[in-house]
């Protein structure tokens, strides 16, 4: 009967079979208990005859909850709009009973490799729609969590018992509440497929993201969203055996499912995952031929990033699994298999679910075992020595990265006393040791791998990730365990102090990482402020180029009132400032010309079509959640009915689609002060319509031999540059370099645009060198073109600034190391 329901379901083109109730999705060898409410019961309408939204999703959960002694739930915290981040636990009552024991045990068993995990349940993550507009799974969770609370019988108390399953019914709350409005108030009565009508067409950003319109799907390695450490707690306080990540992809595909592409699966990932992987699969593909579903594996995606759902559970003794079903992408339409309906596309989630928990019965002391033994060896293997990182004159981002590692549940000790290693100096307070003999070594190594060379040239995310990189920091391996003070427990940022009262004024070095929210701050309260252009000596104390000086003298603020002040935003921005008693340095005196008054900046940020709401979200939340400065986000669809002169800053972050009626608008605005910041393809676009001359270095086009029509994808692929990362030489003095110690950065770049140098040298002061790649992936055509080329370039039009980045500096949140680029030049693009 179900098949030939399924049948009808995917051609008819009335669609009146999409009003199916719950028996379509429930398995019929078991009986349901009465007394558990029904989806329907509870939300007012059946699965999948609407989209669920987040609030019907929590009131259900909260039903079964309380109806079932099956489940219990937890609110780990909440999103950025407010939702809470629920988890339910569901087994047994029995094990319910005594939970915590065997949560303690199965902890135990990674510890200690003598324990008996023989007769232990086996542990299983179930995650849904960490992309809201692929919402298939979270509507399955409806029907999951009913099946788990209601049915009854051998067959379901066998799993229970042998199980501990954590169900996470919505990875992404806001982003499924935004699609869930968009899908449901443009759904008519009688269901149009037609592809172009407005329902399957959801406006920009649409419901992919999170509230700062981040791919949380990529942030489980770097944990800076408060969904993902709310996760990944959980995932560390139980070390699950399984993780499975249910996800949609394009409409004319059928369903997919792991392992992906063998050749990029990560080195530092054991066989013995994919081995397991792949036996797993086999249950997979027994259901969907139960229910006459088409799917696929090992042809697609790739388990090489570990900050995915679906990878990062392989470096931490887990099994991720990574669920695509294709999408309706609302209520029913169009494909190259039928009209996929959005029930269908949950069966087909629901049926995953299903049959991951009979893999994971059947297969339960093996999968133990593996884990078991994953941390046996990890135990073994780790070195007697250490890593170390930090940064000497900036806490705070050496801070965030021991912040990250700390959420991982991996070891840190302070530095014992300072030190030198490989020419970098390792201060007490600033940096952080690491010992290699430890559990979660292999995670650490994860962590900060350098890896140039690959089996597969093509990468479905990033190619490299390297944290001290990506932070910025001075690091060093092999390090002796005798420079590792007391371990660390809890991890607290140095508190900010003003040193003394001064009736002159202050300094503020621009080296520590919220130095931006400082400087805003005082800005805001209207007090005048400097910043320095060269190097000098106040005090006995070295200052670098763009350090802030406050003079205390013709202020609106009195003496006495500006230090409470000052030292208010010294303790809400974790930094120092000096006060001084003399204007008379060694070097430049705080009265001279190189000291240049700083504008408090007035930002605009173009958002809506045509512009990536990745990189724009990336910047709002930099500068919103972090600097707690204001940024008006200008939607290009009125961007022409917008006065420019309320702003000094206009961001234009990587772009796919600018019109030129915004070119004299634009023009006009920088000539009269504005400065303009363009980022990836921004640039092309500026320089096209002439705001900035540049000279982009081209690819050749190479005759292409021996490559059949079967591969030609994989050439053409092996020429992106997805994610890796490259060194640069910097000129220090540059103001767009202030507030950096070394002479070369780690630059971050996922794009193929490459600049030539000017012939005038300081008109480079950021350039990659001859051999920049520092690690991931790069053809030897790109890394050729790459050599000597700029990703930064400034040039001045009438009396404003046009400043361009070939790549973003403000990556999914944890490129701590190159966010201060940003932010000079926001705040100093005028002295360019």
């Amino acid at each position: 009967m179900k098949k030939l329901l399924f049948l009808f379901l995917i051609t008819s083109f009335s669609i009146s079979a999409q009003q199916v109730d719950l028996s379509y999705y429930l398995p019929e060898d078991v009986t349901y208990n009465s007394v558990i409410p029904t989806p329907k019961s509870v939300i007012g309408h059946e699965v999948g005859e609407w989209h669920v939204t987040h609030d019907k999703l929590v009131e259900y959960m909260k039903a079964l909850a309380a109806a079932s002694d099956r489940i219990s739930i937890e609110d780990r915290g909440r999103t950025f709009e407010g939702r809470p981040l629920l988890l339910l636990t569901i087994t047994s009552p029995k094990n319910h009973q005594n939970l915590e024991a065997i949560r303690a045990k199965h902890i135990e068993a990674t510890n200690n490799s003598s324990v008996n995990v023989s007769n232990a349940p086996i542990v299983v993550y179930q995650g849904f729609s960490i992309h809201g507009n692929e919402p298939s799974g979270a509507n399955a969770g409806l029907a999951a969590a009913y099946y788990l609370a209601a049915a009854q019988g051998n067959k379901i108390d066998e799993l229970l018992n042998n199980t501990v399953i954590l169900f996470d019914p919505s990875l992404n709350p806001d982003g499924l509440q935004r699609f869930a409005y968009w899908a449901n108030t443009n759904k008519a009565q009688n269901i149009n497929p037609d592809p172009n009508d407005r329902e399957y067409r959801e406006v920009w950003p649409g419901g992919r993201t999170n509230h700062y319109w981040f791919d949380m799907n990529r942030d489980w390695l770097p944990v800076q969203l408060p969904e993902s450490r709310a996760r990944i707690a959980s995932f560390h306080k139980w070390l699950p055996n399984i993780l499975t990540d249910h996800h949609e992809m394009g409409t004319n595909s059928s369903f997919f499912f792991q392992p992906g592409i063998p050749s990029r699966t990560n080195p530092l990932t054991p066989q013995m995952n994919q081995d397991l992987t792949k036996e797993i699969a086999t249950y997979h593909a027994k259901a969907f031929d139960k229910i006459g579903s088409m799917y696929y594996s090992e042809e697609s995606f790739d388990d090489f990033y570990y900050g995915k759902g679906s990878t990062f559970p392989d470096i931490n003794g887990s099994i991720g699994i990574l669920f695509e079903q294709a999408s309706s992408r609302g209520h029913a339409q169009e494909s190259d298999n039928g009209i996929l309906t959005f029930p269908f596309t949950i069966r087909n989630q629901f049926t995953a679910t299903l049959s991951t928990l009979e893999a994971a019965k059947n297969m339960r002391v093996k999968i133990l075992q593996y884990q078991q033994d994953f941390y046996k060896n990890s135990r073994n293997s780790g070195e007697n020595k250490a890593i170390v990182f930090g940064d000497e004159k900036d806490a705070a981002k050496s801070f965030h990265l021991a912040e990250v590692l700390k959420r991982h549940q991996i070891k840190i000790h302070e530095v014992k006393a300072d030190f030198s290693s490989n020419g970098k100096e390792f201060k007490k307070g600033y940096s952080y040791v690491v010992p290699m003999n430890q559990k979660n070594q292999r995670l650490v190594k994860a962590m900060f791998d350098v890896r140039k060379t690959f089996k597969d040239s093509l990468f479905y995310d990033v190619s490299a990730w390297t944290f001290n990189h990506s932070f910025g920091v001075d690091y060093a391996e092999n390090v002796s365990l005798s420079k590792a003070g007391k371990e660390i427990t809890d991890l607290k940022m140095q508190s900010g102090n003003v040193n003394f009262k001064s009736d002159y004024g202050y300094l503020m070095p621009w080296n520590e990482y919220y130095t931006p929210k400082a400087l805003n701050a005082i800005l805001e309260k209207g007090l005048r402020v400097k910043v320095s252009m060269k190097n000098f000596k106040n005090g006995g104390i070295s200052y670098d180029y763009g350090t802030i000086f406050i003079p205390v003298q013709n202020q609106k603020l009195n003496a006495t009132d500006m230090f409470s002040f000052l030292q208010e935003v010294a303790n809400e921005s974790n930094l120092n400032l000096n006060a001084v008693n003399t204007g008379l340095n060694d070097g430049i005196d705080l009265g001279s010309n190189n000291f240049r008054a700083v504008k408090q900046p007035k930002i605009a940020m173009l958002v809506g079509n045509g512009i990536t709401s990745y990189d724009a979200g990336e910047m709002w939340h930099l500068l919103d959640t972090r600097f707690n400065m204001k940024v008006t986000k200008l939607d290009m669809s009125y961007l022409n009915r917008v006065d420019l002169s309320r702003y000094n800053v206009l961001i234009v972050p990587n772009s796919y689609s600018m019109d030129k009626s915004k070119v004299e608008k634009f023009k006009t605005w920088i000539r009269n002060g504005g400065t303009l910041i363009g980022y990836k393809n921004a640039t092309r676009w500026l320089n096209s319509n002439k705001f900035i001359s540049l000279d982009f270095k081209k690819r050749k086009n190479d005759t292409i031999e021996n490559v059949s029509f079967e591969n030609k994808s994989l050439k053409s692929g092996a020429q992106v540059i997805g994610g890796a990362i490259f060194e640069a030489n910097i000129d220090r003095s540059h103001p767009i370099n202030f507030g950096y110690k070394n002479d070369k950065i780690a630059m971050f770049r996922n794009t193929t645009l490459f600049i030539n140098p000017d012939k005038k040298s300081y008109n480079n002061p950021i350039q990659y060198t001859s051999n920049p790649l520092l690690s991931g992936y790069i053809s030897k055509e790109n890394a050729k073109l790459i050599k000597n080329t700029v990703p930064f370039k400034v040039q001045r039009m009438g009396s404003g600034r046009v400043i361009v980045f070939t790549d973003n500096t403000n990556f999914r949140a944890f490129w701590y190391g190159t966010n201060k680029l940003f932010m000079n030049a926001i705040f100093f693009g005028d002295k360019m």
